[in-house]
C-alpha cells in the first residue's frame, strides 16, 4: 500500500512544474525514527520514484482523480519520451473506488528555447459518478445534501514559458464538449437523492442538453519553495484569468480571476514549519449570464474547510485560509496542528470567513514529497476525518489533472 501511496504522489509531483536541484535532506525529527520505517520508505522511493521525473514504460496510475472519488483509485498508464528529453507521449486510464473513471492522452514538447518554453495538448474524458451538491449560498443546509453524475470531454493545447527559474508564465486553450448531467450511479452509493430532484428548478436543468464551451486561460506563478510537495521553506503565488464560452447561446459564459498563495517558515533549523496559504476566487457575468453549479466555485473538504463535507459550499465568490504548524516528529513523520477559515458569496462585498474548522493531524513524506496525510477536523456540522495523499495547501491549478467539472476545491 505504501508503494502504491507514494507512486500516486510522483505521478501528481511530475505534472506540476519544474523540479528545482535536490533540496538539503529532511530535518531529524524530535524523536529517533524506527530503522523499519526509513528501510522502508527509501525503499519504496528507489522503486516507485520521488517525482522528481518521469520514465519512459508503463507505470501505475494512482491520481488524475478528484475530490470525492473515494479512497482509492488505480489504473495503468505508459509514457514514452522521444529525443531524450525533448518531447513526451504519455497515455493512461483508472477507475476509483466510487467507479469514477478518467482516460487521457498527451503529448508535450518540454524544453523548447533553451528548456524556457514547454508546449502541449492533452485529451481528457471522464465520468464522474456520484458528485455532492448542497445548493448555492453560504446559508445552503446540510440536509439538503444531492448527488449528480457528470461526463465530460475537453481538449486542451497549453504552454509554459519560463523567463526565470522561479518564474512561468502559462496560456491553455480548450473545448469542452457539451457535459452530460446524469442520476448518481456507480459503486458504493450513499444514498442521497438526485440532485436533479431536490434542485429540480437550477437552470442547468431546464435545458435538454448543455452547451459546448470554448475556454482558455493565462496565468502567472512564481515559485520559491524548496520542494514541490513537502516544502520546508519558501513560496508559491499564482494569479490567473479564465473565461468559458457558451457557443449555443451564451447564457451560460463568464468569466474567472483566481489568486492564490501559499508560504513556508522553517524554525528550529526547519524541525518546525509554519504555512499558510490563502486562496481568493472570483467570477464575473454580463447581464442575464450565468455560472452554472458544476462550474461553480465551491469550498469545503480535504484542502480547504476540513471540518466540512467535500463541495459544501457553492457560489460565485470564494475565500480561504488556512494555517498549519508542522513538527517533524520523526524524520518522516511529521504532527500537525491546523486551523482553516473561508466562505462563499453572491457578491465579492459579502465575502467572510465565518466558516471555520480546527484540527490535528499527521503527515508521512519521503525528502520530497508527501505522500499520505490523517487530519482530525471539528467545525460547526461536527468532527471530520480526511485522509488523502498529497500536501493540502499544495495548489492543485497548476497541474492539468484538474478537472473542467466539477470545480475543485
Amino acid at each position: 500500500m505504501a508503494l502504491a501511496v507514494i507512486g500516486s504522489a510522483a505521478t501528481t509531483l511530475a505534472q506540476d512544474v519544474p523540479q528545482p536541484p535536490d533540496p538539503p535532506p529532511a530535518p531529524d525529527g524530535f524523536l529517533p525514527e524506527p530503522h523499519f520505517i526509513t528501510r522502508a520508505i527509501d525503499f519504496a522511493t528507489r522503486t516507485m520514484g520521488d517525482g522528481s521525473g518521469e520514465k519512459s514504460g508503463f507505470y501505475a496510475e494512482m491520481g488524475h482523480m478528484i475530490t470525492g472519488a473515494g479512497w482509492i483509485s488505480a489504473g495503468a498508464g505508459y509514457r514514452q519520451w522521444i529525443g531524450g528529453d525533448r518531447l513526451v507521449l504519455d497515455a493512461s486510464a483508472a477507475m476509483s473506488w466510487r467507479s469514477y473513471k478518467m482516460a487521457r492522452a498527451r503529448f508535450e514538447f518540454t524544453n523548447l528555447a533553451r528548456s524556457r518554453v514547454a508546449l502541449g495538448a492533452e485529451g481528457r474524458w471522464q465520468d464522474f459518478t456520484q458528485n455532492s451538491h448542497f445548493g448555492d449560498g453560504a446559508a445552503s443546509l446540510e440536509a439538503d445534501r444531492s448527488e449528480y453524475r457528470v461526463k465530460s470531454l475537453n481538449v486542451i493545447g497549453y504552454t509554459n514559458v519560463r523567463p526565470m527559474k522561479w518564474l512561468t508564465i502559462g496560456g491553455r486553450a480548450g473545448w469542452l464538449q457539451r457535459p452530460e448531467l446524469l442520476v448518481p450511479a456507480g459503486t458504493f452509493q450513499r444514498n442521497y437523492p438526485a440532485m436533479q430532484e431536490t434542485f429540480a428548478d437550477d437552470p442547468a436543468f431546464a435545458l435538454a442538453k448543455q452547451p459546448n464551451y470554448a475556454h482558455g486561460e493565462a496565468s502567472i506563478t512564481a515559485d520559491t519553495r524548496d520542494r514541490r510537495s513537502h516544502p520546508l521553506e519558501g513560496g508559491l503565488y499564482r494569479g490567473s484569468w479564465t473565461r468559458f464560452s457558451d457557443r449555443d447561446n451564451g447564457r451560460f459564459s463568464f468569466q474567472r480571476f483566481e489568486a492564490e498563495g501559499a508560504h513556508f517558515v522553517p524554525v528550529a533549523g526547519s524541525a518546525i514549519t509554519l504555512a499558510l496559504r490563502g486562496w481568493l476566487v472570483a467570477s464575473d457575468t454580463a447581464e442575464g449570464a450565468l455560472v452554472p453549479f458544476y462550474l461553480m466555485p465551491s469550498l469545503g473538504g480535504n484542502n480547504t474547510l476540513r471540518a466540512y463535507a467535500n463541495y459544501r459550499f457553492h457560489d460565485r465568490h470564494l475565500a480561504v485560509v488556512n494555517v498549519e504548524s508542522r513538527f517533524a516528529l520523526l524524520r518522516h513523520l511529521d504532527a500537525v496542528l491546523f486551523a482553516d477559515a473561508g466562505n462563499v458569496a453572491a457578491r465579492m462585498a459579502d465575502l467572510n470567513l465565518d466558516k471555520t474548522s480546527f484540527g490535528f493531524g499527521l503527515r508521512m513524506h519521503s525528502t520530497q514529497a508527501t505522500f499520505a496525510r490523517l487530519d482530525v477536523a471539528h467545525g460547526a456540522e461536527g468532527w471530520r476525518v480526511v485522509f488523502n495523499t498529497s500536501d493540502p495547501l499544495h495548489l492543485s491549478r497548476l497541474s492539468r489533472r484538474t478537472a473542467p467539472i466539477p470545480f475543485v476545491p
